[in-house]
């Protein structure tokens, strides 16, 4: 099989864009401003106080599963961990009369995410994530999504649950995506979407990275932690 060039936005080293290496800070700050102990949050995601330690203190990453869990109990966006601000969910509001004078022209590069410059995270067992809006989106995850050869959502074949719907386009590599008790495999140009509150995994099982676009909407429409689901089948 030929080698596969690089992704977009990839140094020719090997591939890593710097990363932010200050998530675990913004979710002790975050966790601080809650007045919610590292105990307690630990007790709420059924996890050890030391685990959430490392990673505040950045001597570890956490899984996919684990994030999903610290940011939905925190009532944290994805956004906040990429760009390091605080955006609350936007109220809903009536619809205001329609301007009497024409909207400005938006400044350049307000609405285009150049491949080179995107926020990213690196998290536990291989997977990153790479914003590609420009601006924070507190109400939808857009993202550019690597699973090393190996990478999956969670370790020791666990499951992640949270609330929205997610939907995948496999741009490379192959993949392995479990829905409740159905199992998937995907290729180039498949794609897939699902009800996020069913618990699902995604794996690696090629042997090269695999790369997609992923998309999650309405996560924060439920604000109560899913802790990751045991070894084994996922309880539905």
């Amino acid at each position: 099989m030929a080698a596969r060039s690089a992704p977009t936005g990839r140094s020719a080293q090997g591939g890593r864009l710097p990363v932010r290496d200050d998530v675990g800070r913004r979710i002790r700050e975050h966790r601080e401003q809650s007045n919610l102990s590292l105990r307690e949050l630990a007790r709420r995601l059924g996890i050890s106080p030391s685990a959430i330690s490392q990673i505040e203190t950045g001597k570890s990453r956490p899984s996919v599963s684990t994030l999903y869990s610290i940011v939905t109990e925190l009532g944290m966006s994805l956004d906040e961990l990429f760009s390091g601000t605080n955006h609350a969910r936007p109220r809903r509001v009536a619809a205001p009369e329609p301007p009497a004078e024409p909207r400005p022209i938006q400044a350049p590069g307000r609405h285009l995410q150049k491949a080179g410059s995107r926020q990213s995270i690196d998290l536990e067992s291989g997977v990153r994530w790479e914003r590609l809006t420009p601006q924070a989106d507190p109400e939808a995850d857009f993202l550019w999504v690597t699973y090393d050869v190996g990478g999956a959502s969670a370790e020791c074949d666990r499951f992640i649950r949270h609330s929205g719907r997610e939907y995948g386009l496999l741009i490379s590599g192959r993949i392995q995506v479990t829905v409740g008790f159905d199992e998937y495999e995907l290729g180039p140009g498949d794609s897939i979407c699902f009800d996020s509150t069913v618990p699902h995994r995604l794996r690696n099982v090629g042997d090269e990275p695999a790369v997609a676009v992923w998309f999650v909407v309405g996560r924060q429409g439920d604000r109560r932690a899913f802790p990751p689901e045991p070894n084994g089948q996922p309880a539905l």
